[in-house]
């Protein structure tokens, strides 16, 4: 008898069908949109969450399932860094060598593992199945062996094996344990002046999901109407402010749907406030946003404006983010005109405008909480890019502005060379100018730093890291 024929038969295992699980399935689509199309992740999910609720109905993919898929996404996003180093440390491969669709796929079993209360074997057996799913059985078993590895530790354990010691290199260490580019950690931390403490806390806020932020625009709404939604709490230094604790729908806020009020984070509302309130020496009857899109700095500075009798121009190069300033103001309570134009060379007379805001395009390395993907796609290069334009719109605010008048420079970003160079280089050009300190024009906030500028941060307030500058023309 042969050996073959001694061996007792075995029925081949029955295939199974991969199970789909529509919030994992919906996470991994969002990461891919994330990398292959450089979508944003904030402009990615609406659409994919109202597809999934439509297909599977609400009884299968509720509020829950929404807010498990919004976890996964974002937490995988923030922590891709660290999430890297981990991986890299259980494959046997260069990462680079590892197909993109796997890597989404290991990276989110990671995130279950090391960054969410999911049981572990729920966490490895959903990302397996979920990699049958989307990647054929081949590659399943591939992110079945290397989850397995990550599971040994927990994410203290692997930060202890992946990050180097902080003594020996503080800004690898930050880079690793809090899953920030090491570029962006060195350019942070210098211009928060130095000391461990500060850029630990702030590299941990940019890690935390933000609140919702809702402005109630003068004239249009209250706060007070704002604040009978669930959850909603007055905003901590804007008097236009109302935050959403719990994470709510701002599409489900009758005031939203109606334009009265936006969704704007209150380190914007704050730069707006500062600009209108701004002492000036003469009229005060015509203010300009040079750099109005998306709208929202636009919308609660027309209604301020109304308030005063003014009138606000709001200009946008791209005219579909002019289609969106002219949503943000329709119904303002005073008149108003946008227009799509080039802020460098712009159709209107110098010396124009009592009041100007230039918020330039930047790295926007101060909204990393909103859109963490954005620290993996800038790199160093990217300032230089953006030098020559931030100049030129600064020299336009400056040309534009009557004298008397007063330029706010403002940026999404706390980048030295984005914020006090632009300002120091342009003013050479510009004797007749004088820096107005900002800070006594928000006097219940705290920790604005040295002055004249003022610099938010989200450790500190709680907001954006935006930037302001504020400049009188005098002759």
């Amino acid at each position: 008898m042969s050996e073959q024929s001694r061996r007792p038969h075995r029925p081949a295992k029955p295939y199974r069908r991969p199970q789909k699980d529509p919030v994992r399935i919906l996470a991994f689509e969002a990461l891919r949109a994330v990398d292959e199309r450089d979508a944003y992740a904030n402009l990615v999910l609406p659409p994919l969450l109202r597809k999934a609720r439509e297909k599977e109905g609400p009884d299968k993919f509720d509020a829950r399932d929404a807010a498990l898929a919004t976890e996964l996404v974002y937490g995988t996003l923030r922590r891709q860094g660290t999430y890297d180093a981990v991986i890299a440390a259980c494959v046997d491969r260069p990462l680079r060598e590892v197909d993109p669709p796997v890597l989404d796929v290991l990276s989110l079993g990671t995130h279950q593992l090391l960054g969410t209360r999911i049981p572990t074997h729920a966490a490895v057996s959903a990302s397996v199945e979920l990699a049958r799913v989307v990647l054929g059985d081949g590659r399943a078993k591939f992110v079945n062996a290397v989850l397995r590895k990550v599971a040994q530790n927990d994410l203290d354990g692997w930060l202890e094996k992946v990050a180097p010691p902080y003594d020996e290199d503080p800004e690898d260490h930050l880079a690793v344990v809090h899953s920030h580019p090491r570029w962006v950690v060195s350019a942070l931390w210098d211009s928060l002046g130095g000391g461990r403490a500060g850029i630990e806390d702030l590299l941990e806020a940019d890690n935390e999901r933000p609140e919702v932020t809702l402005v109630a625009r003068p004239g249009r709404a209250t706060t007070d109407e704002l604040l009978r939604e669930e959850a909603a709490v007055p905003g901590r230094w804007s008097p236009y402010a109302v935050r959403l604790t719990e994470g709510g729908e701002p599409g489900a806020v009758e005031a939203i749907r109606e334009g009265r009020a936006g969704v704007q984070d209150e380190g914007s509302q704050l730069v707006a406030l500062a600009l209108a309130n701004a002492p000036l020496d003469g009229p005060d009857r015509a203010w300009l946003d040079g750099c109005a899109g998306p709208g929202g700095k636009a919308a609660l500075l027309g209604a301020l404006a109304a308030e005063r009798g003014a009138v606000l121009l709001a200009s946008e190069k791209q005219p579909h983010r002019a289609g969106l300033v002219a949503k943000a103001l329709d119904g303002n309570p005073g008149p108003y005109q946008v227009i799509a134009a080039d802020g460098t060379r712009p159709p209107w007379r110098p010396g124009t405008f009592d009041r100007v805001l230039m918020d330039v395009p930047c790295t926007g390395l101060g909204a990393l909480r909103r859109r963490p993907e954005a620290r993996w796609r800038r790199r160093p290069e990217d300032l230089e890019n953006f030098a020559p334009l931030q100049r030129a719109l600064l020299r336009t605010a400056l040309d534009s502005v009557r004298v008397g008048g007063i330029v706010g420079y403002a940026t999404c970003s706390p980048h030295l060379a984005e914020t006090r160079a632009v300002v120091a280089d342009v003013l050479k050009q510009y004797p007749d100018t004088e820096l107005v300190d900002a800070r006594p024009l928000l006097p219940n906030v705290p920790a604005l730093g040295d002055g004249p500028d003022i610099q938010l941060w989200p450790h500190m307030h709680g907001t954006d890291a935006m930037y302001l500058s504020l400049i009188r023309r005098t002759a």
